[in-house]
């Protein structure tokens, strides 16, 4: 019996040994796997974007001149024909954002090509007429923004210079009632107008990197004068026109932005 205890007691101390001596030996298990941390989101950044939209504008043409075949003496005329310009408007912009705590700064350029016509007619007693077809065909803008971000929703103002390209083709046709013999004459004006814009938007970034808007902008562009039409009349000693128009512009578009990222975050390195 005193055997039997003597090998049991051996055999427990053996146990106890070996299991001491296994939670001594180094963990084999692997390291945690290492995730970079998730950038926090800002608005602060250079960005690329373009857009697309609607604009229509409105003034009226306005023509003063001296009309050589109303009457024998001829008689000084004046008119003016309305008409609302419209069409599409697109193109591309780049900007810089920063943000300080919720509010946004930035600075924007943007360029568009529009498809903004109009003609304008005005027919006096005599037979004669006028006509101005108009067009705008590319503008600019060079504004400031300024914003109020609730993470990645911003609504912003804007506002700033504005530059436009537009292009004149204007005629006088007479019908020869008066003098019995029709005349007709056509020339072409190239303006190019700065103006001053403003409006606002909303934009909402989809990713840390691009992000979507919606935008509203008002533009007064000021005179487009067509001077003076009096080449024209080169078969009709005398007679002139002046063509000007005070035009205004608004619009809509929506378009989308990609911000670069300019900083990132070290990731940091664990040591085991």
């Amino acid at each position: 019996m005193y055997r039997k205890l003597l090998l049991a007691s051996v055999a427990g101390l053996a146990f106890t040994g070996s299991a001491a001596f296994a939670a001594d030996l180094p963990s084999r298990a692997p390291p945690p796997v290492y995730l970079p941390p998730v950038p926090i989101f800002t608005w602060t950044g250079i960005y690329l974007g373009g857009q697309i939209g609607y604009a229509w504008a409105s003034g009226n043409h306005n023509f003063t001149g001296f009309d050589p075949f109303f009457g024998p003496a001829g008689t000084f005329l004046s008119s003016s024909a309305g008409g609302t310009p419209s069409g599409v408007i697109g193109g591309a912009n780049v900007g810089y954002n920063y943000q300080i705590n919720q509010w946004v700064l930035g600075i924007e350029g943007s360029v568009d090509g529009t498809s903004l016509s109009n003609t304008a007619v005005v027919a006096f007693g005599d037979g004669t007429s006028l006509t101005a077809h108009t067009k705008a065909d590319i503008q600019g803008s060079i504004r400031g923004r300024l914003g109020v971000a609730w993470d990645r929703a911003l609504i912003y103002a804007t506002g700033g210079v504005a530059f436009g390209g537009f292009n004149t083709d204007f005629s006088v046709a007479n019908s020869g009632a008066v003098t019995g013999v029709p005349f007709f004459a056509n020339g072409n004006v190239s303006n190019t107008r700065v103006g001053w814009t403003v409006g606002g938007g909303i934009q909402y970034a989809i990713t840390n990197n691009w992000s979507v808007r919606a935008e509203y902008r008002y533009t007064n562009w000021g005179n487009l004068r067509d001077g003076s039409l009096s080449p024209l009349a080169a078969a009709a000693p005398g007679v002139f026109f002046n063509g000007n128009r005070h035009l205004n512009q608004n619009q809509v578009q929506v378009g989308f932005d990609y911000k670069f990222d300019l900083y990132a975050p070290a990731p940091v390195v664990a040591k085991y």
